[in-house]
């Protein structure tokens, strides 16, 4: 199967360190897979990271650990929709993560608005930017049924991501006539 293509996320930023992430995918899959894939514990490791716990209700625990490497934050979960909403608040430098999820535009499809805002540097809001597209490059495959072999995990996808954020974000040469 051919993954789709993964849209480049936006970022924005308030008060010099205060960051808003956002990505919308729209996924050829139905709304209960999806919410399998980013709001329980079998779904998460096979796209993210491990969840446990993931207490699956308003105020549960939430223990996230990133498997491609030492981040492990811990956290709870500040809103809870089943198959609509899945966020989670946890430690820096990861602050709010937001899973919405809405019918897509072809029938069985789903739409995935996906929020992330935390405090961090310049530098920060473009790593992030770029791990959440190669994770959402990971998401779309692990539904496709090829879940990420995190033993073959390599930055080097991530570093080619990373240097894309940075060009498109430089400013335009000034034109003069």
């Amino acid at each position: 199967m051919t993954t789709q293509a993964i849209s480049h996320g936006i970022g924005t930023t308030q008060h010099g360190d205060e960051h808003t992430l956002r990505f919308t995918l729209d996924l050829p899959h139905p709304r209960i897979a999806v919410w399998a894939a980013v709001a329980t514990p079998e779904g998460l490791p096979q796209w993210l990271c491990a969840a446990d716990p993931l207490e699956p209700r308003l105020g549960g625990a939430v223990t996230l650990r990133w498997l491609n490497g030492p981040t492990v934050v811990s956290g709870r979960v500040t809103a809870w929709d089943p198959e609509v909403v899945a966020e989670y608040t946890v430690d820096p430098p990861h602050g709010r993560i937001r899973f919405h999820l809405e019918q897509g535009p072809r029938g069985a499809s789903t739409v995935l608005r996906f929020t992330n805002a935390f405090h961090g540097t310049h530098d920060e809001k473009l790593d992030t930017l770029a791990g959440w597209h190669d994770h959402f490059e990971r998401l779309a495959r692990a539904l496709d049924g090829q879940p990420t072999d995190w033993r073959l995990w390599t930055a080097e996808r991530w570093q080619q991501l990373r240097d894309l954020y940075e060009r498109d974000e430089a400013p335009w040469p000034k034109w003069e006539p």
